[in-house]
């Protein structure tokens, strides 16, 4: 990897860097699309970075349905007009006693994920309030099916759909824009949540955050352009844009927020 390209990101973010320059290097050099697994979206704005950088190839990215959070990326040479199709993405659709239980985001990830599959196949899990569908790469799709059996405790069963009929989430991004001091993690937990920026340096130090989908302990951290923060019993906040400094020298920012 280029130092002139590292130095640009964070150092931890090296392998994923690594590993989009060669998606890169080999759509250049075979000429043809290259198909990467599930980014999440500072994945794919660092991807995005990479690509733009090269006149003879474009980058299209797909999660399912419009607004995914979770997106497959194709690198791809001018003369192709990539389709739907081509990101092999499947739908599944949990079929549960809705009478009688309830199904949650967290527990349906353990569930696939404790099936053995990797978190990079797997991409959105929505809900409408009542269904719950979630989308994942299609040659993972038999597996998951008959692996995944049960939620927890509740039994369930799989049923794959066309990619038309994934239900709209319920779930909504709320944007704001406001002014940070600076981009520090627990200043930016304590803004989207209005929470103290000592109950936000709590929660983080409690091990109740994670960073991009990784846990995370810093509440110093500098975050940066689509960073993602879950936090436990709270919901997601996300640094969509930096839009400039105040007169008063205060950044000016985009946040995005997803309650829970």
């Amino acid at each position: 990897m280029a130092d002139h390209i590292a130095q640009h990101f964070r150092a931890e973010e090296a392998p994923f860097i690594e590993s989009a320059t060669g998606f890169i290097q080999q759509a250049s050099d075979e000429y043809r699309p290259i198909l990467t697994h599930f980014l999440n979206p500072r994945q794919q704005y660092i991807l995005s970075t990479l690509v733009n950088s090269d006149a003879e190839l474009k980058l299209t990215f797909q999660g399912g349905y419009p607004g995914a959070e979770m997106q497959r990326a194709m690198i791809y040479p001018t003369y192709v007009a990539p389709a739907d199709l081509d990101f092999e993405i499947n739908l599944f659709e949990i079929d549960y006693p809705r009478k009688f239980t309830q199904l949650q985001h967290g527990q349906i990830l353990g569930s696939i994920l404790g099936a053995g599959i990797d978190r990079d196949v797997l991409g959105d899990i929505i809900t409408d309030g009542e269904r719950w569908q979630f989308f994942i790469t299609a040659d993972m799709s038999r597996y998951v099916s008959a692996q995944v059996d049960r939620m927890g405790k509740i039994k369930v069963r799989l049923n794959q759909m066309n990619l038309a009929d994934h239900i709209v989430p319920l779930d909504a991004w709320e944007e704001e824009s406001t002014t940070l001091s600076s981009t520090r993690l627990d200043n930016v937990v304590a803004t989207g949540f209005h929470l103290s920026r000592h109950r936000a340096k709590e929660l983080i130090e409690a091990g109740r955050i994670q960073l991009n989908w990784n846990d995370f302990e810093r509440p110093d951290y500098q975050l940066e352009h689509q960073d993602i923060i879950s936090v436990r019993g709270f919901g997601r906040v996300r640094l969509t844009s930096v839009n400039g400094v105040t007169k008063k020298d205060k950044l000016k920012v985009t946040l995005a927020v997803l309650h829970k």
